[in-house]
């Protein structure tokens, strides 16, 4: 009609031009589809979302998607997520990298940014072991296995992410399986969702360098939390869950709280996005003021 502007409508976020590199058969193809079906579930359109990642195969993860993406250095997608977040909360920020990459260099990041309550979600494709530098043990990697960096076997602890999380304050905690990818877009699409940080640890074989912890091995011990009588509401049944570690494995939501987030307490933001707000120091007078 005359007079009525037409109203273009960004579409949502589906596959790039840019096709995925990994090896035939590594897990992370199962994570990008899950992904690209969380995104499209949520119908947020593709200008409206970031993607942030590390460095490590899984990191190359926005590079195949339609969204605006941006590859960090190694250890560092969390700050750079965090300050697209506090530049225009508006956006919907993820962050995307592998277990060296978040829980390794990158864990101190990782604990602060879950403390915070940042609203951002966080998809770690835990393999267990480094698979771009060809196989060394990793910081999830288990006890006695034997690696390129490791030949005798591994002798450290490994981390527990879903423990770590839940210690730290994150308050959307779940784990998923790339071997699963419907069910680990709904719980990407949750955490999406979520107000707060969200963690997404996903179990996601490398079929190239981790011959232990394989698709055949998770499929023989995973089980489904939403299938028991797991309330995801209750804080120590969910650090009860997070030590199961065997014969049988939980996957699914660990734990959800309602908390404020970081931007919602943080006086800069009450008045909306900064990218939103004029640019300069407001108020300078009556602070200069009080140094006289």
């Amino acid at each position: 009609m005359e007079g009525v502007a037409s109203k273009v409508v960004s579409p949502v976020v589906g596959k790039s031009d840019t096709k995925p590199t990994w090896c035939p058969g590594c897990g992370d193809y199962g994570v990008v589809a899950a992904v690209e079906r969380a995104l499209k579930t949520l119908a947020i359109p593709s200008h409206e979302v970031l993607i942030v990642s590390g460095i490590g195969c899984s990191s190359n993860l926005p590079h195949f998607l339609s969204s605006y993406g941006f590859h960090a250095i190694h250890g560092r997608a969390i700050p750079v997520a965090s300050g697209a977040k506090l530049a225009n909360h508006a956006l919907t920020v993820i962050a995307t990298g592998g277990d060296g990459d978040g829980y390794g260099i990158g864990g101190g990041h990782f604990i602060h940014a879950m403390r915070r309550n940042l609203d951002i979600t966080y998809i770690v494709m835990n393999n267990e072991i480094y698979g771009l530098t060809t196989g060394q043990a990793s910081p999830t990697s288990e006890m006695g296995h034997k690696t390129k960096s490791t030949p005798l076997g591994v002798i450290e602890h490994p981390i527990n992410p879903i423990a770590l999380a839940l210690a730290s304050g994150a308050t959307y905690v779940s784990r998923g399986f790339s071997g699963d990818p419907k069910h680990l877009g709904d719980l990407i699409a949750n955490g999406i969702k979520h107000r707060g940080f969200s963690l997404v640890d996903v179990f996601s074989p490398c079929v190239t360098y981790n011959k232990l912890n394989t698709f055949d091995f998770f499929r023989q011990r995973l089980y489904k939390l939403e299938g028991s009588a797991h309330d995801p509401s209750n804080l120590v049944a969910a650090f009860e869950k997070s030590q199961e570690w065997g014969a049988k494995i939980p996957i699914g939501l660990f734990y959800s709280a309602d908390r404020p987030t970081y931007e919602e307490l943080e006086p800069a933001l009450k008045a909306g996005p900064l990218v939103h707000q004029p640019a300069g120091l407001q108020g300078r007078e009556r602070l200069l003021d009080e140094f006289i």
